[in-house]
């Protein structure tokens, strides 16, 4: 049943909400309990608006990538972002890296985690809260359901009434844009990895590849269930992210936390408890803060391992406080470090029980309360986590900016080691394996240095033999030769002898070189 607390007309008029908090943390539900539902309301306010731009920033890039094009010539895929996987490449618009390369994706990694600690231990569990994708899926499910079924008052007595012909049109119409959801999940995931036109058509008609149809299932399924029936229990439960985001914080880390030194004692009936003579503080129990967190929980529980700090229960009391005519922040994002100072004021040092006509000085919040500034952020924690996050990525922009475009790898032959020719001159044989890492077809130069005398020849190249071969190689491909070197006898002086190839793009003057070895028999004493 819904209580209203009536106020004079300038305080305003404050609607108790009849919300629970399903995860209690005064009382624990077991762990195998079959699961309560949660039926948030929808809130409104600045962190609202917050989160409505992230999911759509976030569901745009995820579902739009895929059809960006971007121009790499002829000869290479024209999709701007694409795992091509069947030829072991990555392309990222300007950027191309080859399996050999994967160390660049793994320092984008170790970025990304550095990145959610230095985020995590700055303010709190703000990737949870805002561009987790369960979090922006769960929220996009929401907007469905809530425009189906009404807000949270509707949706509890619908889903508590009996089964009628609106109720079966409304879940069954909610369902199936869910499943719509969760079918374009799939599918934009599976665009990543071919040509997304391409795909789409095959996909249609039938004809893709088996794994992509077993992909786009085992996605939908997941989403759909994830999103639309596991909600709040997939962060709890599945999640190993709450468990270790602990480690991660310390006292002036911040997170959404309920000023109890202002708000308690809470009162549904403020005004004729002071009147009284009662000590009264600014938290008017309405629930708004419960009816509105995804979670189930109830903020002024203090901290729990089931917030994931998306700040709507701060939307949610400040629009009450508005209302009753007090300060916004009842609710906010503080730090332990001020939540500690100003308790101890309420407290008078922790002699007392809360007060909270200690933070106030006629009627208004004391200037002793501690506020949170932009500056608390930046600390020795903050700078360490930030340089390292730059250093690493200084270091993978200077690898990608002066990397190589063009390789060599050389095998000598191991049997035989060497052969002797009619004419005593001795022959070793290499496999060249030449690396054209670029979308456009390339004359590479291969010359041999540092052999006296030596020349060279290679099968399947009409060239005559000499000391520099020039070789067609195609776009983004290896090519591999066989390739002989031919030393006279008389230039032989030992039976090891160090050479390099030498490869050269003229055109782009790219180079690499390889230290090879030349065997030769043993000479008689």
């Amino acid at each position: 049943m819904n209580v209203t607390v009536k106020n004079p007309p300038s305080s305003g008029t404050v609607e108790r909400l009849d919300a629970e908090a399903v995860n209690s943390a005064k009382i624990r539900q077991p762990l195998y309990a079959p699961r309560k539902k949660i039926f948030p309301k929808r809130a409104s306010g600045g962190f609202r608006r917050f989160k409505w731009l992230i999911m759509a920033i976030t569901l745009g890039i995820y579902y739009l990538t895929p059809w960006l094009r971007w121009d790499r010539g002829p000869f290479a895929p024209d999709q701007a972002v694409l795992i091509d996987l069947a030829n072991r490449r990555f392309y990222f618009f300007f950027i191309e890296i080859w399996p050999q390369e994967f160390f660049y994706v793994a320092g984008l990694l170790v970025m990304a985690g550095i990145g959610l600690f230095l985020v995590t231990s700055t303010v709190g569990r703000a990737w949870c809260g805002y561009t987790c994708p369960q979090t922006v899926w769960v929220d996009l499910f929401l907007v469905v359901e809530r425009a189906i079924e009404g807000d949270r008052n509707a949706r509890i007595k619908l889903d508590a009434g009996p089964w009628t012909l609106d109720k079966v049109a409304k879940r069954v119409s909610k369902h199936a844009i869910w499943l719509a959801i969760a079918v374009a999940t799939g599918g934009a995931w599976i665009f990543y990895f071919a040509d997304a036109p391409s795909l789409l058509g095959d996909f249609l008609t039938g004809s893709a590849a088996p794994v992509a149809y077993i992909t786009v299932a085992v996605l939908t399924a997941t989403t759909y269930t994830f999103g639309g029936l596991m909600r709040e229990q997939v962060c709890t439960y599945m999640c190993p992210w709450p468990r270790i985001q602990a480690a991660m914080l310390d006292e002036h880390s911040l997170t959404v936390t309920y000023n109890d030194w202002r708000g308690e004692p809470r009162s549904r009936h403020a005004k004729k408890a002071a009147a009284a003579g009662e000590v009264v503080g600014d938290c008017v129990d309405c629930n708004a803060c419960v009816a509105v967190c995804p979670m189930g929980i109830d903020i002024r529980d203090g901290q729990q391992l089931e917030c994931i700090t998306c700040a709507l229960c701060i939307d949610a009391c400040d629009s009450v406080m508005d209302k009753v005519g007090k300060e916004r922040g009842l609710i906010s994002y503080a730090t332990l470090s001020d939540y500690n100072a100003n308790m101890a004021i309420a407290t008078a040092g922790g002699t007392t029980a809360i007060d909270p006509r200690r933070v106030r000085d006629g009627g208004k919040l004391s200037d002793r309360i501690a506020h949170f500034h932009l500056r608390k952020i930046f600390r020795p924690r903050t700078f360490i986590y930030l340089g390292i996050w730059t250093i690493v990525g200084l270091a993978l922009l200077t690898a990608l900016l002066s990397r190589d475009r063009l390789e060599v790898n050389v095998l000598h032959d191991r049997n035989p080691q060497f052969v002797t020719l009619s004419d005593g001159s001795i022959r070793n044989g290499y496999t060249v394996k030449l690396l054209n890492m670029i979308p456009e077809p390339r004359v590479i130069f291969v010359s041999i240095q540092g052999l006296p005398g030596a020349v060279m020849t290679a099968n399947g190249i009409d060239q005559p033999e000499g000391r520099s071969l020039a070789i067609p190689v195609e776009p983004d491909k290896l090519r591999t030769l066989k390739v002989f070197v031919r030393q006279p006898a008389r230039h032989v002086a030992h039976e090891t002898q160090h050479f390099r190839f030498v490869v050269e793009d003229k055109a782009s003057f790219e180079t690499d070189e390889y230290k090879a070895t030349f065997n030769a028999p043993e000479r008689r004493r």
